[in-house]
């Protein structure tokens, strides 16, 4: 199920403000090598990650889930000076691609890359520091998890962005079913019932959560 119509998208696309030269290369390469290219934030949404991080001014952002380094690109473009993006990738060559990425992007000083298991990878950096902005979007029956290990490291008024939260319409399924969009219903219906949190569901792609810690 397409959540938005085709036509509707190009139209939006068409006057939303032209990407950087890095990351219409980053789009055109992940699309015509990488066998999930669909993953990746594109136009409309990377321009929506930048304004928010323009918005927040953030010092510290957590990224679950880097793909290309497309959305993390998009996501340091508010950074403020001497602030750093954290972002967290299992898939090795995934990592190496976005590496390389972020140094072609002159972002390889501001974006710090993790490999690994997220969950051990977010205990460590939270260590230290709290988060101004996080962005859920890795494995699906994880992000319940997710938001309750970085919530409380938050900062008051921070925000937690959550892709994917309408799963391509499944959500609406009568019987839901499907590992990813149980998971997904479950993830929207749990964050709706935190009174820590308000949130919106934006019908942006395939669904956009923001989550503003009170």
């Amino acid at each position: 199920m397409d959540i938005i119509d085709e036509k509707i998208e190009c139209y939006a696309t068409g006057f939303a403000s032209p990407q950087p030269a890095i990351l219409q290369q980053i789009e055109a390469e992940t699309f015509a090598t990488h066998a999930n290219p669909h993953m990746l934030s594109g136009h409309v949404q990377g321009l929506f990650l930048s304004m928010i991080s323009h918005m927040v001014k953030p010092m510290y952002v957590l990224e679950i889930g880097t793909f290309t380094g497309f959305s993390a690109i998009c996501l340091a473009a508010g950074l403020q000076k001497g602030g750093q993006l954290h972002t967290i990738e299992l898939r090795e060559n995934d990592a190496r691609i976005s590496e390389a990425n972020f140094k072609k992007a002159g972002l390889d000083q501001q974006i710090q890359l993790h490999r690994g298991n997220a969950l051990d990878i977010i205990s460590l950096l939270q260590e230290n520091r709290q988060w101004d902005l996080v962005f859920i979007d890795a494995d699906k029956v994880g992000y319940i998890e997710y938001y309750e290990l970085t919530l409380p490291k938050l900062k008051k008024g921070g925000f937690i962005l959550a892709d994917n939260v309408l799963f391509h319409g499944q959500v609406i399924n009568e019987p839901l079913t499907g590992k990813n969009a149980i998971a997904i219903h479950a993830f929207n219906r749990h964050v709706a019932n935190d009174d820590r949190v308000e949130q919106v569901i934006v019908t942006l792609r395939d669904g956009f959560m923001l989550i503003r810690k009170l």
